[in-house]
């Protein structure tokens, strides 16, 4: 995908307590969707960085989706399908549903419909209704692929219509904004193919991302994200959390530690880990050390090796996420289905740890190996939870 245009506006923010920013005046931010690169920046905002009214601007989006306007490009889809996933962020966000919900609502209709308008041969001739295509379903139609009891032909065949349907039917299942994006579809539309919406979930961010002013994403103010949309065990639109509070106190594959193929993040003994994102417990054991033994019940020490007790969770998009140096067994079990945020187990110091943190890693690929491993700290940005600076 390449970037989409920049975007100058007037921004407009509120404080956490609903008081009326008053910290930024005259301000015209530059706004600029960078799509899968991460979060956008506000570098013209005057005043210090650290000022903590600038710490307390919420999470809100930073401008209202253009229905009009010129649209970013992605190589997947054209002009008219991204003017239809506007429409679909642009209703969501009148109804006042979280930004999760629109990438949940984007992913649903990248698999239904690619985002097109499509009809069917119960369309009668005379309602003329604008179409990009004839879908295979003989009594679905538009962009969410509805059938006959969500409304008449000329409702479905209305994107606002459709997508506002949508919305009032996800909004009421349980825990939507923490559940797998897919059970979340699944529960709406009761699809043949229940698995087949969550590939669609990377490229929706991107898109809210492009047309919504980063609302997937993290605010930054000169580097430093002021907007944290993990924080207070909230779920990012991405879908992802950051694991507990604590910052990183230990980076990825430094030069004094060129194997730690993760982070650590700091925490007292007990604090709660939360699962980065929903997904499947693949690992819930204890990690021997080197000499084979499996004493994870105790405080570790440096050079004892491996993780203490610890957990593997696999994500859509075959991401894998690892917790490791807990206190005591963990609370999940392998197999098992974890929400996002859900309390996993409890930070401690078992294992190779020379004090309470937690160990936190990423793999891509499905692979659990240091293959796999990335960098913790860039991909949690890019997804809205960032963990903190190194120290």
């Amino acid at each position: 995908m390449t970037a989409g245009p920049a975007v100058a506006g007037q921004v407009r923010r509120k404080l956490r307590l609903g008081v009326i920013a008053t910290a930024v005046t005259s301000v015209l931010a530059l706004l600029c969707c960078v799509g899968g690169a991460g979060a956008f920046l506000l570098t013209e905002l005057g005043g210090d960085e650290d000022d903590p009214k600038l710490a307390a601007l919420t999470c809100d989006p930073a401008y209202q989706v253009n229905l009009t306007g010129d649209m970013p490009r992605f190589a997947e889809y054209g002009e008219r399908q991204l003017r239809n996933a506007a429409v679909i962020i642009k209703v969501g966000q009148d109804m006042k549903v979280p930004a999760r919900g629109w990438v949940i609502a984007l992913a649903t209709a990248m698999q239904e419909s690619a985002l097109r308008n499509l009809a069917n041969s119960t369309v009668p001739a005379s309602l003329a209704l604008p179409h990009e295509g004839v879908g295979a379903d003989h009594d679905s139609l538009g962009l969410f692929q509805q059938r006959p009891g969500w409304g008449t032909v000329e409702q479905r065949m209305t994107p606002s219509y459709t997508a506002r349907k949508f919305y009032q039917k996800m909004v009421q299942v349980p825990n939507w904004q923490q559940r797998p994006l897919t059970v979340v579809a699944q529960r709406v539309q009761v699809s043949a193919y229940p698995d087949a919406y969550a590939k669609h979930e990377e490229l929706a961010g991107r898109i809210v991302d492009a047309l919504a002013g980063g609302a997937a994403r993290t605010v930054e103010i000169a580097g430093k994200a002021v907007c944290d949309a993990a924080a207070g065990d909230r779920i990012a639109a991405s879908g992802w959390t950051a694991p507990l509070p604590g910052g990183v106190v230990s980076g990825f594959r430094t030069t004094a530690r060129p194997s730690h193929h993760g982070v650590d993040l700091a925490a007292s003994k007990g604090t709660p880990i939360h699962a980065a994102s929903a997904g499947r417990v693949l690992v819930a054991r204890c990690d021997p050390d080197r000499s084979g033994r499996k004493d994870c019940d105790r405080d570790g020490w440096p050079n004892k090796g491996g993780c203490g007790w610890f957990v593997d969770i696999l994500h859509a998009g075959g991401f894998i996420t690892r917790y490791c140096h807990m206190v005591e067994r963990p609370r999940v079990v392998p197999g098992q289905s974890v929400a996002a945020g859900e309390v996993i187990g409890l930070s401690g110091s078992s294992g190779n740890s020379s004090g309470p943190h937690l160990h936190f890693e990423v793999h891509k690929n499905g692979d659990r190996s240091s293959n796999g491993a990335d960098n913790p700290v860039p991909f949690m940005r890019k997804r809205g939870a960032p963990l903190g600076e190194t120290g």
